[in-house]
């Protein structure tokens, strides 16, 4: 996590509440722990982008964007459905992939997949 320490406590600053995003990120990186293995199943760190989470199942998608100055309970939460070609799903979804592909994995396995 020290590749992510200045995204994070520049985070923190601006949410000041007793709950850190590095105890956040602890919680889920123990949570993902306990899902390791399973298929469909992947995470990665970015250092460009630390306001926003993703979780996308198909042609659905739960975005929550983070809001300057906010704390993440108090960012909306948007359900996006693919319904058409270069709509709302679409851009979401190509701004995510160029997040990705900048990424590193969460934990590197011994063949180099996460």
């Amino acid at each position: 996590m020290a590749d992510h320490a200045q995204p994070t406590r520049s985070r923190e600053e601006d949410e000041r509440v007793a709950l850190t995003l590095s105890t956040r990120i602890r919680v889920t990186l123990a949570e993902l722990e306990k899902i390791r293995g399973r298929p469909g199943i992947a995470a990665r760190f970015s250092d460009g982008h630390a306001h926003l989470s993703v979780f996308r199942f198909d042609d659905d998608m739960i975005v929550t964007p983070l809001l300057t100055h906010s704390v993440g309970h108090d960012a909306p939460t948007l359900h996006l459905r693919r319904h058409q070609d270069d709509g709302m799903f679409d851009r979401f979804a190509a701004h995510v992939e160029e997040l990705w592909t900048r990424g590193r994995p969460v934990r590197e396995e011994s063949d180099g997949t996460p």
